[in-house]
């Protein structure tokens, strides 16, 4: 499959990886402002933006086809969402090729239960019914959704549409295998064993995923550091994006 891949800037390498029904459209300024002191390699995930689809859109397919895209040396991996599960799967079965991992507004497990914090599992599977009856509706309303507690969200929704509407939207067999992906797939053992020094970035009021999880973190990975923006939701490196950039630069000095 054919992978799109930019690069940006020079130095210590850092590959962002988006989230669910994004392209590396939506990193574009904030990959701008980090690629005055880095490499930046923004990438497309499958089926996703100028990307090439899978046929099957699981972790392992995923994880083979971003290892083939990138430079085979260490670099530094920042997942955002559902991107903080590839990038933990990656660091678990290549982890040579991981020097640290940042984990922004993300969560190993996705899901909540009784011991650990995360969306209710009804929720993501009504989410999912949804967005089979309706598609263009539900993926509206989650872009919302992902604004919600954020004080600048009608010039971020601005900003969220114009940059996502740039490519095709992915199709529904992708969309709807990356929603199981969130769904069913649980890093913590992939966090627990990593290797790396790891960096939790999440927003205060992020409705989609509870700052309560980054102590949950820290408490199965020592090598954790963690950082809550505040007053910041799921979208933290477009709503307070030098704040996230300096948390960067002090974690990889």
């Amino acid at each position: 499959m054919q992978l799109f891949t930019e690069t940006l800037g020079q130095g210590k390498t850092i590959i962002l990886v988006h989230g669910w029904a994004m392209h590396s459209g939506i990193w574009h300024d904030f990959a701008e402002q980090l690629a005055k002191n880095y490499q930046v390699i923004l990438l497309d995930l499958p089926g996703h933006g100028r990307s090439s689809k899978l046929e099957d859109f699981n972790l392992d397919n995923i994880r083979e086809a971003l290892i083939e895209a990138v430079p085979k040396q260490p670099c530094c991996w920042i997942g955002w969402s559902l991107g903080v599960k590839i990038v933990l799967d990656i660091c678990q079965y290549y982890p040579e090729q991981v020097e640290s991992l940042v984990l922004l507004a993300g969560n190993p497990r996705f899901t909540g239960t009784e011991n650990w914090p995360g969306v209710d599992a009804d929720f993501l599977q009504m989410f999912k019914h949804s967005f089979e009856n309706n598609g263009e509706a539900t993926l509206q309303r989650f872009l919302l959704l992902q604004l919600q507690g954020t004080e600048q969200a009608k010039l971020l929704a601005k900003h969220l549409k114009m940059s996502i509407s740039q490519y095709k939207i992915p199709d529904n067999s992708t969309l709807l295998a990356g929603l199981d992906v969130l769904r069913q797939a649980d890093l913590r053992l992939a966090l627990a064993s990593a290797q790396c020094p790891v960096s939790i970035i999440l927003g205060e009021t992020d409705k989609l995923v509870p700052m309560e999880v980054g102590q949950a973190m820290q408490e199965i990975q020592s090598n954790c550091e963690l950082n809550i923006i505040r007053k910041a939701g799921h979208l933290p490196f477009l709503s307070h994006q030098e704040e996230v950039i300096k948390v960067l630069r002090d974690f990889l000095a």
